[in-house]
């Protein structure tokens, strides 16, 4: 595989939804990938980090923007994180009602959103009796463990 062909894939890649692509050929190996993850090998990281840095423009602000809200809206309630490493869903189907909006009053045990981790949908439900004042995800966002979705007052 040369160079050009490389950077086409990169490139189809980076326009693409795929988070991962990894491709083998005749002992040449390619990984790519948009997920905001430290490589345990150190081997790994070469073929890994050139992925990354792709797009490196969404992946830093979204970093960036999740952190400056939460400080700045910590007394707005309680943060409820994520349990899990998925695809977070506001909505029970794409065709139906979110399940939680801003300002809506919760019952502790009432399900906030959905997680989807390997094909298995994962409710996440309100921890106490409360008020929605933010929403802190977006439909079919990537989450990762302890990611802040919902806060609660």
């Amino acid at each position: 595989m040369n160079i050009s062909e490389i950077k086409d894939l990169m490139s189809q890649f980076d326009q693409s939804s795929l988070r991962e692509f990894a491709y083998s050929n005749n002992g040449e190996s390619l990984v790519l990938s948009k997920n905001d993850t430290q490589s345990i090998n150190p081997s790994v990281q070469p073929a890994v980090a050139p992925a990354t840095s792709v797009n490196p423009t969404p992946a830093e602000s979204v970093a960036e923007s999740v952190p400056a809200p939460a400080a700045g809206s910590a007394a707005e309630g309680d943060l409820v994180e994520s349990p899990l490493v998925g695809v977070a869903y506001l909505a029970p189907a794409p065709d139906k009602p979110a399940f939680v909006s801003v300002g809506d009053s919760v019952k502790k045990g009432q399900t906030l959103l959905i997680i989807e981790a390997m094909k298995v949908m994962n409710e996440v439900p309100a921890p106490k009796d409360g008020v929605v004042t933010e929403i802190l995800v977006a439909n079919e966002e990537v989450v990762e463990f302890g990611k802040g979705l919902v806060r609660i007052k």
